[in-house]
């Protein structure tokens, strides 16, 4: 963001820095929670839940990958994702049909994308999100996709 340097009054040697030294008004809300938010990961045991996660997206891309027929898009590598995994879908899929189809019949919401010809699932898992719901997606999308 560029503020009180855009027409600096002593330019110095870096255009760069002189437009962008001094921030004017900053909101320092997002510095201030940090020690806030490392506490809520101890506390939380967040190294557990983030590998529970990491299973759970494992298992959701072994799954849509099998009953799809399709490989994935990487090697089987675990190290190549985190928390949040596309698989491929048929190309027969109509995407809006299905997205649509995933919330009114069975509420749920995933983004489901068109991309350089092909159509991709994007399942991002969180915290709050349990084997049941992976489970939900995975008894759904073969179901709706025929």
């Amino acid at each position: 963001v560029i503020s009180w340097g855009y027409e600096s009054e002593a330019p110095g040697n870096s255009p760069f820095v002189d437009q962008h030294e001094w921030w004017g008004t900053r909101d320092m809300a997002a510095f201030l929670s940090v020690p806030a938010a490392i506490e809520f990961h101890k506390k939380h045991r967040w190294e557990k839940v983030r590998d529970a996660c990491h299973e759970l997206a494992r298992d959701a891309l072994e799954q849509i990958c099998g009953f799809t027929g399709l490989a994935p898009l990487h090697s089987g590598a675990d190290h190549w994702f985190g928390q949040m995994i596309a698989a491929p879908l048929p190309d027969h899929v109509e995407i809006a049909v299905l997205k649509t189809r995933l919330y009114e019949e069975h509420k749920i919401e995933v983004p489901l994308i068109d991309w350089n010809g092909f159509k991709l699932i994007r399942v991002s898992v969180q915290g709050y999100n349990s084997r049941q719901d992976i489970d939900a997606l995975c008894r759904a999308l073969p179901a709706l996709m025929g």
